[in-house]
């Protein structure tokens, strides 16, 4: 069980994250990674799902608006963007306020989810920067 109220992001940069504590750590280039194969954005349901590599489920299509998460990502623990060029957004809540906040994921990025947040909703951008 998850216990910690940590947000954090690992990969070659820091996205957008306002209000979180963030780590950060070198990374390969883009491409499969963990089980994840290029070009998806691929979550992990649990931390054994991302220590064994096998993600529950990935998405890969551009989007102008957020798509809701279904049972195989909504809440993951693990989240890795394997694409080259693009972000994926991540909208999540953040249970101490209740609040919706946004977190920005770069290629070659993975983000971990405490269990004081729960993901909720995915876009993916034709950018490989955050604003």
């Amino acid at each position: 069980m998850k216990t910690t109220g940590r947000l954090a992001i690992v990969g070659t940069a820091a996205g957008a994250l306002v209000g979180a504590a963030l780590a950060v750590a070198p990374g390969a280039a883009a491409g499969s990674y963990n089980g994840c194969t290029y070009p998806r954005v691929c979550f992990y349901l649990t931390a054994t799902q991302w220590n064994n590599g096998t993600p529950s489920t990935g998405y890969q299509d551009v989007t102008s608006g957020y798509q809701n998460l279904g049972s195989l990502s909504r809440g993951a623990d693990y989240v890795r963007n394997t694409r080259n060029d693009d972000r994926a957004y991540l909208r999540y809540i953040r249970h101490s306020t209740g609040g919706t906040e946004y977190l920005c994921v770069l290629p070659n990025q993975t983000a971990i989810f405490s269990s004081a947040y729960t993901v909720t909703g995915i876009r993916i951008d034709t950018a490989a920067t955050c604003p």
